[in-house]
């Protein structure tokens, strides 16, 4: 029985419930919705005991009676919530959304509750201060410092009268920001588009046409059937010459979850997220002004290696006057290469895909479409575990578990003497019912028992790729590769930790503007043609990828990047705009402020039409409020770490070399969280980050 279960009532662990039984992983086959509340029932009620007997005056503050006693409890219960979590991501349907939201108050509660308790506050200063810190392994001191901080955001000091507002305040943003999703979710799964006219379709890919021809017959019509999911609706603007159904498709996706929304006034469900933003951003401001901060975006960098607004904004600033010129080049080249070979005088931005595309192949002599031919799913998957295998001495195998979709597969992570590292679930493919993106969760972590008995970690890998078409297997792109080795990244962070304490072990503990240091770092090796040769066979001749063709996705590799950099500059600097210097009660909207920035920012206009703040889930679903520029903070670092990697290539004549990885796993991706990000930067470098190698590999070096 897991140490995580034995503080559960005897009834809990009988197996009747699949949520309660935590012997081993989720038996997703088994779990339903009317599972949810009984379990939660148990696991509150386990937990709300702990966290009593912790704060009692007689429980003395020692590492055993007060950090391990309440992890025991409240585990099993994140663990649980965690699943019914991760089913609302990947498995949506009414009664399990009705059974998230009818629970989610309570979980909310809960943990706002534990947040805001003196008695347990004073207990952990308590062990804080004790002659046991002294002795205390390093991990355990800074979970401690991380608890300690926690407690502090958390509202442990603000006075008694101000805890109830600031606990509503926490449960009024979970439901907001799951009504977000929500409505992102909806807007997306409820259009659909069909094209009976086969004329349409020119310039579109076989794949393409062939996977809309199934999508319409599964519902019983006749023709194409596109949706907003990514692999049907992108692949319209980027290869098809009919410009109509290009702006088509394109005004719906930059509408979704908008006032501007097909639902919207017509008695429908109503998915416009205008209003709930304002609201989050209102809440957010309260709760940092009531912790004492002038903003929440100041709040937001207490835990993370940024420490300031102003020291964002300044990144953001120089990262953007770098770029600025690339990019003023991108938007020339491509308006005057749009009108001269393609008649488009004026590039409306369901052009620009489709331009873009036009221009790549000009120049490269290559489509993203023909390159796709080389990328099979078994062969990629097999490349991506021989680059883990070979860095960090370890085995993925197949590994059997139930799961909650039948395109689900199942691994097991093990060192070179067999033994158990970790294991993870992959979803590869985009459906009804799932969020779109891609992203890595922890289904458990990685934890070392009193009896000395290692709990392995687990990981989810979530994708939205193209499905197999007919008898094909699945057939990726190069950028889907890309973020393929991105989420993976992730998920060896999590899985490859040596630390025993859960709260610090993997992802847990790492400051947030850190913690895509390993999935971009992983991203270099889809550049190199030493990985690429190994895990490429054409879908007809099984030839790898040719060496020419290779070097012409080389010279292509920072295509418009000036561009692409002012667009995520774009998303940062609106994201930490509107939680510093924002008024969600002023006079500009959320959206008119995202058109200043981007006018004074991007080279490329904002179509009027757009609502894309209105989808921003990263920052009003997905945990990165006041945090999306760290996708460029952290690539900083892992640009410089993989310099590392290129150095020693000149050495050893391989990238893929297992002395420079043996010591990246064991100075950043072992610690985990249980020491600061930069501490372990360092420890593997040498010296502090430089900017250099991200400007090099971006083609943006002076």
């Amino acid at each position: 029985m897991d140490q995580a279960a034995k503080t559960l009532p005897e009834n809990a662990q009988s197996g009747s419930n699949p949520l309660l039984d935590f012997t081993d992983l989720p038996r997703f086959e088994e779990i339903r919705p009317e599972h949810i509340g009984p379990a939660l029932d148990q696991l509150l009620a386990a937990a709300q005991q702990a966290v009593e007997q912790v704060a009692s005056p007689e429980t003395e503050a020692t590492w055993e009676a007060v950090v391990e006693t309440l992890e025991n409890a409240t585990e099993p219960l994140g663990r649980a919530w965690g699943v019914v979590g991760h089913l609302s991501s990947v498995a949506d349907t009414p009664a399990l959304r009705q059974a998230h939201a009818e629970n989610l108050p309570r979980m909310t509660e809960f943990w706002s509750s534990l947040g805001q308790n003196l008695a347990l506050y004073e207990k952990y200063k308590a062990l804080a201060a004790s002659p046991e810190f002294d002795g205390l392994p390093s991990a355990r001191k800074q979970l401690l410092e991380n608890e300690l901080r926690g407690f502090r955001l958390g509202g442990a000091e603000l006075p008694e009268d101000r805890k109830p507002r600031f606990a509503e305040i926490q449960e009024q943003q979970a439901q907001l920001g799951k009504a977000f999703s929500d409505h992102v979710l909806d807007a997306t799964n409820g259009y659909a588009l069909i094209v009976e006219d086969e004329a349409r379709l020119a310039g579109l890919p076989a794949d393409t046409i062939e996977a809309a021809r199934e999508a319409a017959q599964k519902d019983g019509k006749p023709g194409w059937k596109f949706t907003l999911h990514f692999p049907s609706y992108f692949p319209v603007l980027q290869y098809a010459d009919d410009r109509a159904l290009r702006q088509t498709l394109y005004e719906a996706n930059v509408t979704r979850a908008s006032e501007l929304g097909p639902q919207h006034g017509s008695g429908q469900p109503d998915w416009d997220n205008t209003q709930n933003m304002r609201e989050q951003l209102a809440l957010r401001g309260e709760e940092a002004r009531m912790l004492g901060y002038r903003n929440f975006g100041e709040l937001s960098l207490v835990p993370k290696m940024a420490k300031s607004p102003e020291e964002v904004v300044g990144f953001l600033e120089e990262l953007a006057a770098r770029a600025r010129p690339y990019a003023e080049q991108d938007w020339q080249e491509l308006r005057q290469f749009a009108a001269s070979e393609l008649g488009l005088t004026e590039l409306a931005p369901w052009d620009i895909a489709y331009a873009s595309e036009k221009l790549r192949q000009q120049r490269y002599a290559f489509s993203e479409h023909e390159v796709k031919q080389y990328f099979p799913e078994h062969k990629v998957l097999q490349g991506l575990f021989d680059v883990a295998q070979k860095l960090f001495s370890v085995r993925i195998e197949a590994d059997q578990a139930q799961t909650w979709h039948p395109d689900v597969r199942f691994y097991r992570v093990t060192n070179l003497k067999g033994e158990l590292q970790a294991q993870f679930y992959i979803d590869l493919y985009a459906r009804e019912g799932k969020r779109g993106g891609a992203w890595m969760d922890d289904a458990r972590g990685r934890r070392l028992h009193a009896d000395g008995r290692v709990q392995t970690p687990v990981a989810y890998l979530t994708c939205n790729f193209s499905a197999p078409v007919g008898d094909r297997p699945a057939l990726f792109t190069h950028d889907e590769v890309i973020t393929l080795f991105h989420e993976f990244g992730h998920g060896l962070h999590h899985m490859l930790t040596q630390v025993g304490e859960l709260g610090v072990s993997g992802i847990n503990g790492v400051e947030w503007d850190a913690v895509e240091l390993p999935s971009q770092f992983m991203e270099n090796f889809c550049w190199e043609y030493e990985v690429l040769a190994g895990m490429t066979a054409h879908i007809d001749s099984g030839e790898p990828l040719p060496r020419p063709l290779f070097e012409r996705m080389l010279a292509a590799k920072n295509f418009q990047n000036g561009m692409m950099t002012l667009r995520q500059i774009v998303f940062s600097a609106f994201d930490m705009h509107l939680h510093t210097d924002f008024d969600p009660a002023g006079d500009t909207s959320v959206l008119e402020l995202s058109r200043q920035i981007n006018d004074r920012i991007h080279v490329v206009p904002q179509y009027p039409l757009s609502r894309w703040p209105n989808t921003f889930s990263h920052i009003f679903a997905g945990g990165y409020a006041a945090g999306y520029y760290s996708y460029k903070w952290a690539e900083v670092l892992s640009a410089d770490v993989y310099a590392a990697f290129e150095e020693a290539a000149q050495l050893s004549g391989s990238v893929l070399d297992a002395e420079t990885g043996a010591r990246y796993h064991r100075e950043i991706l072992s610690v985990g969280g249980s020491r600061p990000a930069m501490d372990s930067f360092v420890a593997f470098r040498g010296r502090p980050p430089q900017i250099d190698a991200l400007l090099r590999h971006g083609g943006m070096a002076a």
